[in-house]
């Protein structure tokens, strides 16, 4: 409470509940409720929520819980940290980055037309994405391995698996066109498998409806979704129904928001089809390539028949991307069947015909160079970039109609996050090409004619070649922030012995304080290093994209009868660029592999998962599975089951990312259950980051109304956090100014009495530690409203209750 507010009449009869939701890196219930003994009383293997083994059976018991709440603990970790096989996951992060480029779209007022351009430039960006991926398994299984590999007799002879394929044996594998059908079916099987993966996580995760019973609008108002919302602009539609004004719900607590079923259905379908015309074009491209210059006769024009028809189901594709965003004004339950059906079915059908017509006999055909036709690096990397730019320009203008100084990079986080996209999908795509390539073509340098392939695209070349450069740039604002860190510890000094007090201070002690709050402060300066990086990835890939296409040649050849240092340069950063693209996938490859075996390195691969599949998949369907769309409607299903039986007082105690799942679910209830909610949350990232990255769903006013909505909100922080710090809602009226902080940390500077060995500097972790937790905790129950009449408990629903809770698992 603040020293200005009057302390609330006490109100600590009744039942409480204090629900605890854990952070990022997950948590055991044990550590979470402080015993070994702990019973699941509802969830899954997956996520439950736990009591103590004394606490099952609390509400026939109230009289033990006198002025003290109940504590349960909601546990979500094995949502993203449970299993080995998710490390493979790592594997998507590029469709990770771009999804949260779609939810990093910038508040404003008005210009709908504005936010949906947003979201379909996103979406378009996500499909390029997914079209590089299929490029990159074409490339090395047609391209280096059928077509190049497979067509030199030098380098068949060091690989014998090879030797059915070669023209030498002149088998019936052997002509070019039957090689490249059969290798085709590697990335075939790739995009079967995201599809998948797709729809088995969505099944498993995300197919999780919210209470029915409990709308998020509260009736008989009706709810709509605010004016320009992409997908579903505001109508009149449901006015006739009530003459009552018509609420516009902030968009995390619209009915819909946490069940976006039928986007990603057609999305998954459209990105599916994409990836199998990718192939089919690959295919086509190479035997219409030799069946123009040898007059095919009916082979030509059945090529020509077969290229429109891949370019008729592309247009198809990209409307289906285009013409639907995410419609959050009610629970959409329903799918476009015979989209989502008949979309991948025609793309695997013209796929099929594809691998019919290039594996047609064409005696006279020899494998040369690289595959014919590849152009789609070249294609894709420019429209990535002028979807970047445009993004740019809308977000820009969206930014510019409703701008805050709090905001991430002015408001172009989503266009620098999707560039980074794009930059990692290059790297990973990239590196296995290269990494492949040097494999068959042994000691030689791929691209530089020394060996027995000809090597990846041009552009993949100089792709890797601008990372050696992107890397000594980035070496400037990490030694910029290192001095900043270094002078602000030297300032900090002197406060923090001030702070304690302290007349004669420990040199050693202070400096850890200090540099720990130094160290912390550098969370809010990663929107200009991520500024910096995804602005120069932008220029230097647009660089790489121009020398690619004026020279037509790698940059090692490219530079030959230059200068010399300009020719050594060049030859320095293929080199290096080579090594590191290639090292940045197996290092994927690495992490994922040790993820199996290593439940420590598993634990550190589901933490970025926390943060980064908090969101639902609404740009690109094989991004691993949102989270988010299974707690927040667990934790709503609690918050109201529990209320409505029991009448009582609930804390919802977030911690870090818990706090955010816990400010989702209380925008999910009804008015009259948030009055019988109050939020605690500590370490908490709901402003520093959420808040600065997703204005528009976390921004000052989203969380101003979600201080309204809540009966009581108080937020706890540490200036030496390097995640959670101050939402910034200030008082209003009889309401409190929701943060208290910074809190001391350590909590004595010394040896005391109270504390005669050092204490920790807690940073982000053991909020509960500090005595202001449990004060805090009283005070929010303090004012909440008296318990209601609960209802009434048969003897067999108790009896029923016990027997549960004896057995080791309860339905509470």
């Amino acid at each position: 409470m603040s020293p200005e507010t009057p302390d609330p009449e006490p109100r600590s009869d009744g039942a409480a509940l204090e629900l605890l939701v854990h952070g990022v890196g997950g948590a055991t219930p044990q550590q979470m409720l402080d015993d070994p003994r702990t019973v699941r009383i509802t969830g899954d293997e997956t996520a439950a929520v736990f009591r103590r083994a004394d606490d099952v059976d609390a509400e026939l018991h109230p009289e033990r819980y006198e002025g003290r709440p109940v504590p349960e603990a909601y546990n979500w970790s094995n949502l993203t940290s449970g299993n080995g096989s998710r490390a493979l996951w790592l594997l998507l992060l590029p469709f990770m980055v771009v999804n949260l480029a779609h939810w990093m779209r910038p508040a404003t007022k008005g210009l709908g037309g504005s936010q949906r351009l947003y979201g379909v430039l996103v979406r378009l960006v996500a499909l390029t994405l997914t079209v590089l991926l299929t490029a990159a398994a074409c490339e090395v299984a047609l391209d280096l391995t059928a077509w190049q590999c497979a067509g030199s007799a030098q380098c068949v002879a060091d690989r014998s698996w090879l030797g059915f394929l070669s023209p030498e044996r002149h088998g019936w594998w052997s002509q070019p066109g039957r090689r490249l059908a059969l290798a085709a079916v590697v990335p075939t099987a790739l995009v079967a498998l995201l599809w998948y993966l797709s729809h088995r996580t969505w099944s498993a995760y995300e197919a999780q409806r919210p209470p029915t019973g409990e709308p998020a609008a509260d009736k008989p108002t009706a709810t709509h979704e605010a004016p320009g919302t992409e997908g579903a602009p505001a109508t009149d539609e449901g006015r006739a129904a009530s003459d009552d004004p018509v609420t516009v719900r902030p968009a995390l607590g619209r009915p819909g928001f946490w069940y976006g079923r039928r986007l990603v259905a057609r999305l998954r379908a459209a990105h599916t089809a994409a990836g199998f015309l990718t192939i089919a074009a690959a295919l086509t491209a190479a035997a219409t390539d030799h069946d123009r210059g040898a007059d095919g006769g009916p082979l030509g024009l059945l090529g020509l028949l077969l290229q429109a028809t891949l370019a008729g189901c592309a247009a198809v594709v990209l409307w289906v991307v285009c013409s639907r965003g995410r419609s959050e004004r009610k629970r959409d339950g329903s799918l476009d069947q015979l989209l989502i059906s008949a979309l991948p079915a025609t793309a695997l059908g013209a796929l099929a015909m594809a691998v019919v017509y290039a594996a047609w006999s064409r005696p006279g055909w020899v494998s040369t160079g690289g595959l014919p036709g590849n152009l789609s690096f070249l294609v894709l990397a420019l429209a990535q970039i002028a979807l970047i730019v445009v993004l740019v320009v809308t977000a820009h203008v969206l930014h510019r109609r409703a701008p805050h100084p709090r905001i991430a990079m002015r408001g172009l986080g989503g266009p620098a996050v999707a560039m980074l996209a794009c930059a990692l999908g290059g790297v990973m795509t990239g590196g296995v090409a290269q990494r492949v390539a040097d494999w068959l073509d042994g000691d030689a340098t791929p691209g530089m004619g020394e060996g027995a392939i000809a090597g990846p695209p041009v552009l993949l070349s100089w792709q890797a070649s601008v990372i050696p450069v992107l890397l000594v740039l980035l070496l400037i604002p990490v030694a910029v922030l290192g001095v900043r860190t270094v002078r602000a510890a030297r300032r900090l000094a002197p406060l923090v012995e001030r702070e304690y007090g302290k007349e004669t201070a420990d040199p050693l002690r202070t400096r850890q304080v200090a540099g720990a709050r130094a160290r912390a402060s550098l969370t809010d300066y990663a929107p200009r290093l991520v500024g910096v990086v995804s602005g120069a990835s932008l220029l230097l890939g647009a660089g790489a994209v121009a020398g690619s296409w004026l020279s037509g040649q790698v940059p090692g050849e490219a530079a030959e009868g230059t200068d010399s240092f300009v020719e050594s340069v060049a030859d320095t950063a293929q080199s290096i660029g080579s090594w590191l693209v290639g090292l940045g996938f197996l290092l994927f490859v690495t992490w994922g592999r040790r993820a199996y075996r290593d439940a420590s390195a598993r634990r550190t691969i589901g933490i970025l998962w926390d943060v980064g599949t908090f969101w639902p998949r609404a740009a690109h369907p094989f991004a691993p599975p949102c989270y988010a769309e299974r707690a927040v409607p667990d934790l709503t299903w609690r918050i109201v089951s529990w209320t409505g039986r029991t009448g009582g007082r609930l804390v919802l105690s977030g911690h870090s990312q818990g706090s955010v799942l816990a400010a989702a679910a209380v925008w999910q209830l009804r008015t009259a259950t948030r009055h019988r909610v109050a939020l605690l949350t500590y370490g908490s990232p709901l402003e520093r980051l959420y808040g600065r990255w997703f204005p528009a769903y976390f921004g000052a006013e989203q969380l101003g109304q979600l201080s309204k909505e809540v009966h009581c909100w108080r937020n706890l922080w540490r200036s030496t956090d390097p995640i959670g710090g101050p939402v910034r809602v200030p008082g209003d009226g009889d309401r409190p100014e929701v943060d208290r902080g910074p809190l001391k940390d350590p909590l004595a500077y010394s040896r005391t009495v109270l504390h005669p060995l050092p204490e920790p500097i807690l940073g982000h972790s053991d909020y509960q530690a500090d005595p202001v937790f449990a004060e805090e905790r009283a005070a929010l129950l303090d004012r909440l409203p008296p318990a209601a009449v609960p209802a009434q408990r048969t003897e067999k629903e108790a009896q029923e209750q016990r027997a549960q809770g004896s057995s080791g698992r309860s339905s509470a």
